[in-house]
């Protein structure tokens, strides 16, 4: 019996610590400042469709030294794979120093399934998704990404960007691997998301699901920043 309650106690313990580290990660996020200079390596996550073509074109507003550029597509998506390697063959073209791979992860949620065969996926591309971001080990600083910028570009530049998530789910895991390495203390995580300007009364599934641990949360309506208070509301930024 005494072991029993021993147990007890010491994962009762373990679930506070965990709590309380997760508040001060989330928390201390919004006071990093970016300060790197050089290269930057980016992990950039790939949606299918025009997720892939949003993200290149925010990509195209990133300097050179944005490299290496890791990209993370779906096992599922075909066409993103294609999309990316024109859009590196065109920056190879002015220049040459710039590299790419490509990682593919299982498909976190498909269109139209089920919210309860949706977890048991995420759950599966977690596990693929933990060691890719362990073993690239970017720096956390994390923009979550729904839609191509084309005004206001220089927020950008706020903070040093590390990792690059599109897609309705696909990023998903991936954030959630970004926050469990910022909870183990191993890197620094600051998790910026911005959600899509085709969201105008309702946050995305993608966008309900990371907004309680982003640190900095954009919606491109007045009606979602008013429903949503820890929202950023700048305007159209696409």
């Amino acid at each position: 019996m005494t072991f029993v309650l021993e147990a007890v106690f010491a994962g009762l313990l373990l679930c506070v610590v965990f709590i309380i580290r997760l508040y001060v990660v989330v928390k201390t996020g919004r006071r990093s400042k970016s300060g790197t200079k050089g290269p930057v390596a980016v992990l950039v996550v790939a949606g299918s469709g025009g997720h892939t073509t949003e993200i290149l074109r925010l990509m195209e507003s990133l300097s050179s030294s944005y490299t290496p550029r890791h990209y993370v597509i779906a096992d599922t998506d075909r066409m993103s794979q294609e999309k990316v390697c024109t859009f590196e063959s065109s920056k190879q073209q002015s220049d040459s120093k710039t590299q790419f791979t490509i990682h593919r992860i299982p498909r976190s949620r498909e269109v139209r399934q089920s919210l309860s065969s949706s977890v048991v996926s995420t759950l599966n591309a977690l596990q693929y998704s933990l060691p890719l971001v362990f073993r690239l080990r970017p720096d956390m600083k994390i923009w979550s990404y729904r839609s191509h910028w084309k005004l206001k570009t220089a927020m950008i530049y706020i903070f040093i960007v590390y990792v690059l998530c599109n897609g309705p789910g696909t990023c998903v895991p991936l954030c959630v691997a970004a926050l469990l390495l910022g909870i183990l203390g191993m890197k620094k995580v600051v998790i910026v998301y911005v959600e899509s300007i085709c969201r105008v009364q309702t946050l995305s599934l993608t966008g309900k699901i990371l907004y309680p641990i982003s640190d900095y949360f954009f919606v491109q309506w007045s009606s979602l920043r008013d429903k949503y208070p820890k929202s950023i509301f700048l305007g159209r930024i696409v």
